[in-house]
C-alpha cells in the first residue's frame, strides 16, 4: 500500500512558487476570499457555462436534427445520451481518482478530461447528422463530469473545513450567474440572427458551441496554472507498483466505507436525492418540448433559473454555517419532492414553466454545493480523489438510474409526465437515508 502524505508538496511546473503550509489555508468562515479560493471557483464560472447551455439549447437542437431524420422522441433520445455519459464516467472515476491521489497527478487528470470535453464542445459548433452530434455531446459530457470529479476534491487543496461549505456555496452561485454572460450573448445571436444578420437560428446555435467551449477554456487556466496537491499519496517507483497500489488502496476505501455507517448511508441518500437533481436539470428542456411548450421561452426561464441559483447558493453556505450541511440538505430534498409532483403533475403551459424554473433555481444550487462540501468533511483528505471517485459513482449512477428511468417510461407509456413522476420515489427514499444518518460533523468545534 501505498504511503499517506499530508504536508504541502514542493514546487511543481504548475505552481513556480513554494505554496504555504497546509495549515496556513484560510478555515476561518468570516474570512475573505483567498486568491488561490478564487481561482478555484473560477472553474465553476466555466464549465457551468457548457451545463446551461446543453440543458437549455442544446435539446431544443437535437429535437431539430431528431425531426429532420423523421425521429419524434426527444425525451427517450436525449435521456439515453444522458445515461451513456454519466455511465462511462461513473465507471472510470474510482480507478483514475485513487490514481489521482499520488502526488502530483491530480492535476493532470483535471487538465486531460477538461481538455477533451472542451475539445468536443468546440467540434459541436460543426453542421452533422444527430447521431454523430450526440457522440460529440456524449464525449464532452463524459469529459466534464471526470473533471468535476477531480474539481470536487480540489475543494480540500484549497480551503480548510470550516470554509469548505461557505466556499463551495460561493462556486456554484459564481457559476450559475457567471455561466449567464457567454449564454445570454449566444441567446442573442439565436434570437437576433435570422431578423439581422440573415443567418438561421441553426447556424446561431452552432456558434453557441464555440463561444461556450472557449469561455470554459478561458476560466479553466487559473485554475490549471495556480492549484498545488496538499493531500496526496506518495508516487510507488513503477507503474506497476502504483496500479497494484491503486486497487489495493480501493478495496480498502470499500471496506471502509462498508463499515463507517455514517458515510454509508449518507452516500446512499446522495445516490437518490442527487438522481432528482441532475435529471430535473438535464430532462426540463427536453420534457418542455415533449409538451409542445415554446422553446424560446423555455430557454428564458431557464436563464431566470441561474439568476435564482445565485443568490440561493450564497443564502445555503450561510445557513450551512447556523444550522448545519446536513440539515439544509435534507430541506432540500424534500422540496425537490414537491418539485417533481408539480413538473409531473401541473405543468402543461410556459407559466408553469416558468414556475419550475424559479423552483429549481431556489434549491438546485444550495443542494449541489453542500453535497460536495459536506461529503469533504467526512472524508480523509489525503485520498479526497479516490473517496470523491465513489461520490462520483453515487452520483453518476443516480444520474444513470434517473435518466434511464424517464427514458424507459416514456418509452413503454407514450406518458413523459409518468416518466418524471417515477423519480419521487428515489426522493422519499433518499429522505428515509438521511434521516437514518447521524451527523457527525455536529461535534466539531
Amino acid at each position: 500500500m501505498s504511503s499517506i502524505h499530508r504536508a504541502a508538496p514542493a514546487a511543481s511546473a504548475t505552481q513556480p512558487s513554494t505554496p504555504r503550509p497546509l495549515d496556513e489555508l484560510p478555515n476561518k468562515p468570516s474570512a475573505p476570499l483567498s486568491p488561490r479560493e478564487k481561482r478555484w471557483m473560477l472553474y465553476d464560472m466555466g464549465n457551468s457555462a457548457f451545463v446551461l447551455l446543453t440543458t437549455s439549447v442544446a435539446p431544443i437542437y437535437v429535437n431539430g436534427l431528431l425531426k429532420a431524420a423523421g425521429e419524434t422522441n426527444i425525451v427517450s433520445t436525449w435521456g439515453y445520451a444522458q445515461t451513456i455519459a454519466a455511465l462511462i464516467a461513473a465507471i472510470l472515476m474510482p480507478i483514475l481518482g485513487s490514481l489521482a491521489d499520488i502526488e502530483g497527478m491530480k492535476i493532470k487528470f483535471f487538465i486531460g478530461f477538461t481538455g477533451t470535453a472542451i475539445l468536443a464542445c468546440a467540434a459541436m459548433a460543426l453542421p452533422m447528422h444527430w447521431l454523430a452530434f450526440l457522440i460529440l455531446y456524449i464525449i464532452a459530457r463524459t469529459g466534464l463530469n471526470a473533471s468535476m470529479t477531480f474539481y470536487d476534491s480540489m475543494l480540500i487543496d484549497t480551503t480548510g473545513e470550516q470554509r469548505m461549505d461557505k466556499i463551495s456555496a460561493y462556486g456554484y452561485a459564481i457559476g450559475y450567474v457567471g455561466s449567464t454572460l457567454p449564454f445570454i450573448l449566444c441567446l442573442g445571436i439565436i434570437l437576433a440572427g435570422p431578423r439581422y444578420f440573415g443567418f438561421s437560428q441553426t447556424f446561431g446555435i452552432q456558434c453557441s458551441f464555440a463561444i461556450t467551449a472557449l469561455w470554459w477554456l478561458l476560466f479553466t487556466i487559473p485554475l490549471v496554472r495556480s492549484f498545488v496537491q496538499h493531500h496526496y499519496r506518495l508516487p510507488a517507483s513503477r507503474m506497476r507498483e502504483a496500479l497494484r497500489g491503486t486497487f489495493s488502496e480501493l478495496g480498502t476505501t470499500m471496506r471502509t466505507i462498508a463499515h463507517n455507517r455514517n458515510l454509508l448511508l449518507y452516500m446512499i441518500a446522495y445516490f437518490f436525492y442527487i438522481d432528482a437533481v441532475n435529471t430535473v436539470i438535464s430532462m426540463s428542456t427536453s420534457y418542455g418540448a415533449q409538451l409542445g411548450l415554446n422553446a424560446n421561452m423555455m430557454v428564458v426561464a431557464l436563464l431566470v433559473t441561474q439568476f435564482v441559483a445565485f443568490p440561493s447558493a450564497i443564502a445555503y453556505g450561510a445557513l450551512a454555517n447556523r444550522i448545519g450541511a446536513k440539515r439544509m440538505i435534507t430541506i432540500s430534498v424534500a422540496a425537490y419532492v414537491g418539485i417533481v409532483m408539480f413538473a409531473a403533475l401541473l405543468m402543461d403551459s410556459a407559466v408553469e414553466f416558468w414556475i419550475l424554473a424559479v423552483l429549481v433555481g431556489l434549491f438546485m444550487g444550495g443542494i449541489q454545493a453542500l453535497s460536495r462540501s459536506y461529503y469533504g468533511k467526512l472524508i480523509p483528505k489525503e485520498r479526497a480523489n479516490e473517496y470523491y471517485g465513489f461520490y462520483d459513482i453515487f452520483g453518476r449512477t443516480a444520474s444513470v438510474l434517473g435518466t434511464l428511468l424517464v427514458a424507459a417510461i416514456t418509452s413503454i407509456t407514450g406518458n413523459a409526465s409518468l416518466g418524471v413522476l417515477s423519480i419521487g420515489i428515489l426522493l422519499v427514499l433518499a429522505l428515509i437515508f438521511l434521516l437514518l444518518q447521524r451527523d457527525p460533523t455536529q461535534n466539531r468545534g
